[in-house]
């Protein structure tokens, strides 16, 4: 949520901080924002503001009416929170010496204006602006102490980038929970809220630690912690190229990432085998954490936790040890019942999932120890994590997740072998043919992408409706919560997903004439039961659209669509499965004319409560 960005610099001319902050703010468009602004800093400190609610494109046009030759620069794409979307509140806001830009949200902000007098001083409606003016309130020449004494004051989650009207050329930055990365080269210090918005300059970057001032200029970058002391950053490299963050002619982002799952399932899985099975040694996590666990906890938000449903079923019936999920938004604010014997997992994409990350540190408040399956190196939950497991999705840009889910999944996998491997329930030779199926689940996925006709065919039928449901048993019911998910976000269609058998204790009152039913039958022990659950939506009138493995025996009067995985064993048709599941909500999206990879009201990385 939100995006943030800040340039100094020697570049001038048609290639200013103007067009870099533009240009950084269009790459971070993806993370959800209503409205946008740059504030340009002159030689001698005189200030160009310039924000527009709507698209960076309303903010570039308003920008090159009157262009601005500057050198230092800061500028943010803002999901409201506090107030309405407007130009008044959106970002960067200034009050006196003061101009800053703010991911994350104060909480005791009504206690701040009361306190020091500040309502009328304000123009928006914004907890940021109480901010700006606290700052101003504070500053006596000297930013480092104007921070200190404001990091005292303020309560909630932060990352400031503020320009000071006496310190021409500077750029100060300050953080808690709220991510920042940042880096320097020949041409300048760059700061963001992510790396997309840095990539073009080089490969690179440090994150900034939390509670630290950071001063940035077209010399170089100083930190130093609220005592004075000076910090060094560890320097981190990318591990994808700018390239990796277009659309590479493909229409839009998710159709490009649906496409990209089969190599990113590959690069995951394949750096960890040793003799064809898991080995975590390199990460440092020792068999002790998986063989001594008494029970696991996952928690996760989102597509995140779909995952770990799908983690949950599988390790249960493979190694019979207790998993449970947990939403992290709920868990923070529950009795958690864990403890030093628990293995804690948390999954997180971006590393910053704000409810996750405070989940995880109550975790280890509770003593059990922690892994975190993240994919952005150095992020806080990764960080912060006794320790992690990194995934190699690689950029994911589009707001609706898709390979970020795959590679979760394949570490989840993975995790499940090795619990298997060291509790005694998987032979070396049981182990060896689970990872070769795990691997080849990247040629399944393969195939259900290259044959979409049917999905096509699907997309006609559920378009249509306001409605849909998915249905499956065991497995199929973890998969299907994920395929809801998807439906819902990018299509705007009402979806949920039910556990098959529980259709008939109240659930199957709302299927209608025409609704849409999604029914996964790919799990061949319950496969009989969940084509019983087909039928009786079936005779009440349901469109079904029925996904099961190639070759399987289903009567035609059962569905309306018939969509077949390629055979796999039962525990890795999820894998195909999340292929069809995340084609048919792109491709009615995309049917419906939406924005796909922007859909309404939502972020990528979700960073405030």
């Amino acid at each position: 949520m939100c995006g943030i960005i800040g340039y100094s610099g020697s570049y001038s001319g048609s290639f200013c901080a103007q067009k870099i902050l533009l240009d950084g703010l269009e790459q971070l468009e993806y993370r959800g924002y209503d409205s946008a602004g740059v504030a340009l800093q002159g030689e001698n400190g005189e200030l160009f503001l310039r924000k527009k609610a709507g698209r960076v494109s309303v903010l570039r046009e308003a920008c090159e009416v009157a262009p601005v030759n500057a050198r230092c620069g800061i500028g943010h794409t803002r999901w409201a929170t506090h107030g309405g979307v407007n130009d008044v509140n959106a970002h960067p806001h200034s009050c006196g010496r003061v101009t800053l830009i703010h991911n994350g949200i104060i909480e005791n902000y009504h206690e701040i204006i009361a306190a020091f007098g500040f309502a009328g001083r304000l123009h928006s409606e914004t907890d940021t602006e109480v901010a700006a003016c606290l700052l101003d309130y504070l500053y006596q020449g000297d930013p480092f102490d104007a921070l200190r004494q404001a990091v005292d004051i303020l309560t909630g989650s932060y990352a400031f980038c503020i320009l000071f009207a006496d310190q021409p050329g500077k750029i100060f930055c300050i953080r808690n929970v709220s991510p920042l990365v940042a880096a320097h080269n020949e041409s300048g210090s760059f700061v963001a809220s992510d790396l997309t918005a840095l990539i073009a300059y080089g490969k690179s970057y440090f994150v900034v630690p939390e509670e630290t001032v950071m001063t940035l200029s077209a010399e170089g970058i100083s930190i130093c912690d609220l005592s004075g002391k000076t910090v060094q950053p560890e320097i981190l490299t990318v591990d994808w190229d700018v390239e990796s963050a277009q659309k590479g002619g493909y229409p839009h982002y998710m159709i490009k990432e649906i496409n990209e799952q089969p190599e990113a399932l590959q690069n995951t899985v394949r750096p960890r085998l040793r003799n064809d099975l898991p080995d975590f040694s390199e990460e440092g996590i020792p068999d002790a954490l998986l063989s001594c666990c008494e029970n696991i906890t996952i928690i996760a938000c989102g597509t995140a936790m779909y995952a770990g449903m799908v983690g949950k079923a599988l390790m249960e019936q493979t190694v019979k040890i207790p998993v449970s999920v947990h939403i992290a938004s709920e868990f923070r604010y529950d009795t958690p019942l864990i403890d030093s014997r628990t293995l804690t997992i948390v999954i997180s994409q971006s590393g910053e999932t704000i409810d996750t990350l405070a989940a995880l540190r109550l975790a280890k408040d509770c003593g059990s120890p922690t892994l975190a399956i993240v994919n952005v190196k150095g992020s806080t939950i990764a960080r912060e994590s006794d320790y992690v497991l990194y995934t190699h999705a690689g950029p994911e840009i589009a707001v609706a997740s898709t390979k970020a889910y795959t590679v979760q999944l394949a570490v989840l996998y993975l995790l499940t072998c090795r619990l298997a491997l060291l509790r005694g329930c998987f032979s070396q030779e049981q182990g060896q043919e689970f990872i070769s199926a795990l691997l080849s689940s990247s040629e399944a996925m393969e195939q259900m992408i290259r044959q979409d006709q049917m999905i096509r065919e699907a997309v006609k039928m559920v378009k249509r409706s306001d409605h849909a449901f998915f249905i499956g048993r065991g497995l199929d019911y973890a998969f299907s919560l994920e395929g809801a998910l998807k439906l819902k976000e990018i299509s705007y269609i009402h979806a949920e997903a039910y556990a098959a058998g529980e259709l008939k204790h109240g659930t199957i009152a709302l299927i209608e004439e025409k609704m849409p039913v999604i029914a996964l039958a790919t799990q061949e022990k319950i496969f009989a039961k969940t084509i019983s659950n087909v039928r009786e939506v079936r005779a009440r009138g349901a469109a079904v659209i029925l996904i099961v493995k190639e070759g399987a025996q289903v009567d035609p009067d059962v569905y309306d669509i018939r969509i077949d995985l390629p055979v796999r064993k039962d525990e890795f048709a999820v894998f195909p499965a999340a292929a069809s599941l995340q084609l048919l909500a792109y491709y009615t999206s995309d049917a419906k004319g939406l924005n796909v990879d922007k859909p309404r009201n939502l972020a990528k990385s979700v960073t405030v409560e």
